[in-house]
Order: C-alpha cells, then structure tokens, then sequence
C-alpha cells in the first residue's frame, strides 16, 4: 500500500470518510432558564397541595361520618337501654302480682281437686243407686 504525505492510504480515508457520516454530532445539553424550573416547581407544588388537600378532606369527611354513625348507634344504644330497662320492670311487677295471686291459685287448685273427689263420690254414688234399683 502507498502512503501519501500524510502517513495516511487512500483506503483509509476512504474508511475514515464513512466512519464520519456514522457519527451523530452532540448538542450541548442546556439547563432549562431559572424561571422555567421556578414555574415549574410552583405548579408542582400547587398540584401536590390540591391533591392533598382533597385527600384530607375526604379522610375528614370520612371521619365525620363515623362520628355521625357513632352518635347515631350510641343513641339507638341508649333507646335499647330504657326498653329494656322498661321490660324489666314490667317483668318485677308481673312477679309480684303473680306472688300476690299465688294463695288464691293454691286455693283454687285446691278447690278443684275438692270437686275432682266429689265429682268421682257422686259417680260412686250414682253407681251404688242404679244397683239397688
């Protein structure tokens, strides 16, 4: 191969000329201006705080509805209480009218095995007339 003045053959500038057309040539990379990031981080900002401010008014709400739900359920709590308190002492009073009336349930219960026996003397009875007949 013959080198030419340079120290360089033909076919390696031919080679050195196609290695140029594959090489992309680079742009400085530039920061964006100072107000640009500024506005940028600002509307940034705004979001965030507009989505956490929704985000804690729904927890807010949130909790108030349990609140509501608490009161709600403490009160109907609160009417269970006094039915069955009512209940109750209704129930105290049957069991002392039901003391109360005991003597005379015993008396009738008395009274009704009385006739039971007189009811059964008069079949008896009945019994021994049709035989002397």
């Amino acid at each position: 191969m013959a080198a030419t003045a340079e120290g360089v053959s033909a076919a390696q500038r031919e080679g050195l000329g196609r290695d140029d057309a594959m090489v992309e040539t680079a742009e400085e990379a530039t920061e964006p201006a100072e107000a640009d990031i500024t506005e940028l981080c600002q509307d940034m900002f705004s979001k965030m705080a507009t989505y956490l401010t929704g985000e804690l008014t729904a927890t807010s709400e949130d909790y108030k509805l349990l609140e509501n739900m608490n009161k709600l359920t403490s009160l109907k709590y609160l009417e269970m209480k006094d039915i069955a308190v009512n209940i109750s002492r209704n129930l105290k009073d049957l069991n002392q009218k039901y003391a109360a009336l005991q003597p005379y349930l015993d008396q009738i219960t008395l009274i009704e095995e009385q006739v039971s026996a007189l009811e059964q003397a008069a079949y008896k009875l009945d019994a021994y007339s049709k035989k002397l007949d």
